[in-house]
């Protein structure tokens, strides 16, 4: 009876000081994980932008005037050759010499930008031409295989840019022309009446001037709405064309040296549903300063993109619409990527923990480029590799882990 009560009561000892080691044991840590994969990566560079409409023209008074009261407001619609405003004459004053000659230079300048236009109008149909001849042979080659999908869009939207450059030549020869119009009108009211003869004004027989709409658009603002009295070249109300819009996107001097002409954009938070599609016209040249709004000063650079979408799916955008632009500076189909919040710097390198047997394993990786989430995985890891997203940096090589 003693020696098996001396037995159990070993074996509770031992059952004891078991438990005590157990409970003494280290707990395993609690992780957060997520697996290596396949799949696209899409590196972009974000920033805010706004619409504005390309081709813009302010309608000015040609000669110092009597204007009545415009019926015109925001947003109406007018057609080319309609009549805007007419200017009523008011005695003018004696004509000198240098009066005469300044009308009569900028008449010369204006034949010289009518000139000048007419040459870009041929210029812009040549190219075209060109590009759509371009166009057939990218589009012949990909039917037979010999070509890509993307050069086939590059070459589309080429021959899109090209026809685009056309209208805005054709729209600037159309306003070239009003200009030498109304500087002409001026010349003939500034020059003197043959002697017993009336004098000669332009417009309708009471010496008036009517000003007419150079292009078909939509009145964008007023300047003058009521009746007054005018000096020569005040403006009076702004017109163009709210469906010839473009993207000015104000990014950093730093990011905009990666975007190229033809980059793909991605236009978000525009209030519509879906994102729109845009691709880059231009990087600016020059760049300007700007103050942020922690008070630094930033070197920053606007880049004009241009919508390459179907115009019903941005038609309720207008001018000086606040949009954010994501332009695409590199991607790749088919990338090995990991979550970017798995990765920390040790020393000069980079370095994750992978999870194999219940264990948190150090492993140092290297990385090409990163997107706002993900990394491409050049080497150290394979894919369906786990790994520890968030560590912390009481995580240690070898630590019993737990995922959540």
């Amino acid at each position: 009876m003693n020696i098996a009560r001396k037995i159990l009561y070993a074996v509770l000892a031992a059952l004891l000081v078991g438990a005590i080691a157990l409970a003494s044991l280290p707990k395993p840590a609690l992780v957060e994980a997520s697996a290596v994969t396949r799949g696209p990566l899409v590196v972009t560079v974000d920033g805010d932008g706004r619409t504005r409409i390309k081709d813009r023209f302010v309608i000015s008074a040609p000669v110092s005037g009597q204007m009545p009261r415009l019926e015109l407001h925001p947003g109406d619609r007018v057609e080319r050759g309609a009549a805007l405003v007419e200017i009523a004459p008011i005695d003018p004053p004696l004509l000198d010499a240098r009066s005469r000659a300044q009308a009569e230079a900028h008449a010369r300048s204006a034949r010289a930008g009518v000139s000048q236009v007419k040459a870009r109008v041929a210029l812009a149909e040549t190219s075209l031409a060109q590009a759509r001849v371009e166009l057939a042979r990218v589009r012949t080659l990909h039917e037979r295989g010999g070509v890509p999908q993307a050069e086939l869009e590059a070459a589309e939207f080429r021959e899109r840019a090209a026809q685009a450059e056309l209208e805005s030549a054709k729209f600037g020869a159309r306003v070239a022309q009003y200009e030498l119009q109304t500087a002409e009108a001026a010349l003939v009211r500034m020059r003197p009446a043959a002697p017993g003869a009336p004098a000669r004004r332009a417009g309708g027989g009471d010496g008036s001037v009517a000003l007419e709409s150079p292009v078909d658009g939509t009145v964008l603002r007023v300047f003058q709405e009521s009746a007054t009295l005018l000096q020569a070249g005040a403006p009076i109300l702004e017109l163009g064309d709210p469906g010839a819009l473009e993207i000015v996107i104000d990014l950093l001097s730093a990011d905009a040296v990666a975007v190229k002409p033809g980059a793909e954009v991605r236009v978000e938070r525009w209030g519509g549903e879906a994102p729109l599609e845009a691709r880059v016209r231009l990087v600016e040249p020059s760049g300007f300063t700007k103050v942020s709004a922690l008070g630094v000063e930033e070197q920053r650079v606007n880049v004009i993109a241009d919508f390459s979408g179907p115009p019903e799916a941005r038609a309720a955008l207008g001018d000086g619409y606040r949009v954010h632009a994501r332009v695409v500076v590199w991607q790749k189909a088919d990338a090995l990527k990991a979550p970017q919040t798995a990765l920390f710097r040790r020393g000069d390198r980079w370095a994750v923990f992978v999870l194999a047997d219940g264990r948190a394993h150090l492993r140092e990786v290297e990385i090409g480029k990163r997107s706002g989430s993900d990394a491409e995985v050049l080497a150290g890891l394979g894919e369906g590799d786990r790994v520890v997203v968030h560590p912390s940096d009481a995580l240690e090589d070898g630590a019993r882990v737990e995922v959540r």
